[in-house]
């Protein structure tokens, strides 16, 4: 199919081509815009066809897509709109001109650093539609048999193109495409070179995003473009699936969502993406097996099934495999009872040998196989997307952007001491044993409040190891004083100068909520309490601790390392693994 869509599309002429020349399987497509009221009404607020208020340059020119949020909501209507315009254009053959890049000094490369088929193929097909110079870059061949950092290889090529260069990127590296935007923000200008964007193809187990988009554009379709509903049943493996995870975020460009887990518990969805879909007002309901589903009164029309990859099991899933097939396996004795509106979908590969599968193959010829369409689909939305961040289309989007979440908030707060606040009041310790006495230096006191005597013992060891204190100094565990019943921890540290900005960030980040009192003379003459920073970055000792993320050392990849704190934990800007505070020290 993609080889037979890149000879249609390369050599479609200015001139409409007649019908015939359309292939027939893409003559069967759903109304044309003008049949859905609620799609268009949405639209009209985000197009503004107006030549006198269109922008001279597209929004979303330079853009980077690494993970489905990375456009808003709007933008994804917006994509997914000049989708179908694209995709019915075709199907027409009508002019499809508006849509091409056609400039031979735009690059876009194709770093696929995983085996793919469909993704490469539908992205490749989409790059040769757009006539721009396109390097399918050989990674067997490559630079990165020399061990070459995919950063350096990336810096190279993007010197290659006289113009813009559009980098598509599939790695085993989680988050490649962030850190490489973040990167080439400040490279770019260094070097004169105009600002690439990259376009995630998949990271490892991390995101998927335009498959998730195009899997949304499928949904839409069958829904007549209606978006103030869906239900839709997730069916399978739902603990390991990468595309069924970006469903939490995907499914929001729907009014009301409604979500029905079947799968039994051992691979049920994660409990935080169950609660980042209720987060967004998702109604959930969870079952543990297709045939307790079916007999429901109320299913879902829309299924997304996926299958059992045993490499993903352990030893134990592996022992209870063909129990848990069982459970999602759709039987075809229940095709008679699904109704005419009725869609399965798939990621594919559908049938394969090498998995369990979750639905039979004499499903492919009902009405139910909406699986094959949906992979047309990938071709549809990936050229388009490539029109987007190419500037090409854009000018008439009047939508709401992305939004950037400010990182602020206050994290050292001083507070007040009296003039006669002895140093001396750190000198008692648990039990009459003492903590040496200060006239001059720092106390760190308040150390892990309210944890275990074991507990605060390791933050005081990671204190001394963050902050580098190979120094005479004092330290221990007492009980509270204000707090009764509750330890806390105090590290003294004669003659110590005030801690510097970054010291204190490192302190903050080990051991939140502690307070730091600068002594002169014996008395306390400064007191701060210290909080967990909104972010911490670029220190040589921090590092996320997802091996499979672009910031982990075993990369090799000279990261700049960045964690932003989201409640009580630091998530990494790249792979969005969560850690707790002390847990990203090296």
């Amino acid at each position: 199919f993609f080889v037979l869509m890149t000879s249609l599309v390369a050599n479609l002429a200015p001139a409409t081509p007649k019908k015939s020349e359309v292939p027939p399987a893409l003559h069967s497509t759903p109304p044309s815009l003008e049949n859905n009221g609620c799609f268009n009404q949405r639209l009209e607020s985000l197009v503004n066809d107006s030549p006198s208020k269109a922008k001279e340059t597209s929004p979303f020119m330079g853009r980077t897509v690494s993970v489905v949020g990375d456009l808003s909501i709007d933008e994804q209507i917006y994509l997914y709109a000049q989708s179908r315009r694209f995709k019915e254009a075709i199907t027409r053959g009508d002019d499809v001109s508006y849509m091409r890049i056609n400039d031979p000094e735009v690059g876009i490369y194709l770093v696929f650093m995983m085996e793919s088929t469909r993704t490469k193929n539908s992205f490749l097909s989409a790059a040769q539609f757009h006539q721009t110079k396109v390097n399918d870059f050989n990674c067997a061949t490559s630079s990165f048999n020399k061990k070459e950092s995919i950063t350096d290889t990336v810096k190279m090529l993007a010197g290659y193109s006289i113009k813009q260069s559009i980098f598509v990127i599939r790695s085993h590296s989680e988050g490649a495409c962030t850190w490489l935007h973040d990167l080439f923000q400040t490279y770019s200008r260094q070097m004169g070179l105009p600002e690439p964007a990259f376009i995630n193809a998949g990271d490892g187990r991390h995101s998927h995003p335009t498959h998730e988009y195009f899997d949304e554009f499928s949904f839409l379709e069958q829904l007549n473009w209606n978006r103030s509903r869906i239900r839709i049943a997730l069916v399978g493996d739902l603990f390991h699936s990468r595309t069924v995870h970006s469903k939490a975020e995907g499914l929001a460009v729907f009014d009301e969502v409604f979500v029905d887990l079947v799968a039994p518990t051992e691979l049920q969805l994660p409990s935080y993406i169950v609660q980042a879909m209720q987060d967004r007002k998702y109604h959930v309901r969870v079952f543990t097996d297709i045939q307790s589903y079916m007999e429901m009164e109320q299913k879902a029309n829309v299924w997304y099934f996926t299958n059992l990859q045993l490499e993903r099991f352990g030893d134990k899933l592996r022992d209870q495999a063909m129990k848990l097939h069982e459970a999602v396996f759709f039987k075809e004795e229940w095709i008679c009872q699904m109704q005419p509106d009725v869609r399965f979908y798939h990621p594919l590969p559908a049938h394969s040998p090498d998995v369990l599968n979750t639905v039979p193959l004499c499903v492919k010829d009902t009405h139910l196989n909406a699986w094959e369409n949906q992979a047309r689909n990938a071709y549809y939305v990936r050229t388009t997307l490539l029109a987007m961040v190419a500037g090409r289309i854009g000018m008439n989007f009047t939508g709401r952007p992305r939004t950037m979440v400010e990182l602020k908030g206050e994290y050292v707060l001083p507070v007040p001491v009296s003039p006669a606040t002895p140093g001396s009041a750190f000198a008692k310790a648990d039990k009459g044993k003492s903590i040496k006495q200060l006239d001059m230096g720092m106390v760190i006191d308040h150390i892990g409040m309210g944890q275990t005597c074991k507990e605060i013992w390791e933050v005081i060891a990671k204190i001394r190891k963050v902050l580098k204190l190979n120094c005479i100094s004092s330290h221990g565990v007492c009980k509270s004083s204000k707090s009764p019943g509750q330890l806390k921890g105090i590290i003294s540290l004669p003659d110590m100068e005030p801690f510097s900005m970054e010291q204190t960030l490192r302190l903050a980040m080990v051991s939140p909520e502690c307070t730091v009192n600068h002594v002169e003379a014996g008395l306390v003459v400064q007191k701060w309490k210290l909080h967990p920073p909104p972010c911490v970055s670029d220190f040589a000792d921090i590092f996320c601790k997802n091996e499979r993320c672009i910031g982990s050392p075993s990369r090799f990849e000279s990261v700049t390392t960045f964690f932003k704190r989201q409640d009580e934990m630091y998530v990494c800007k790249y792979c969005e693994t969560k850690h707790k505070y002390a847990d990203i020290w090296a």
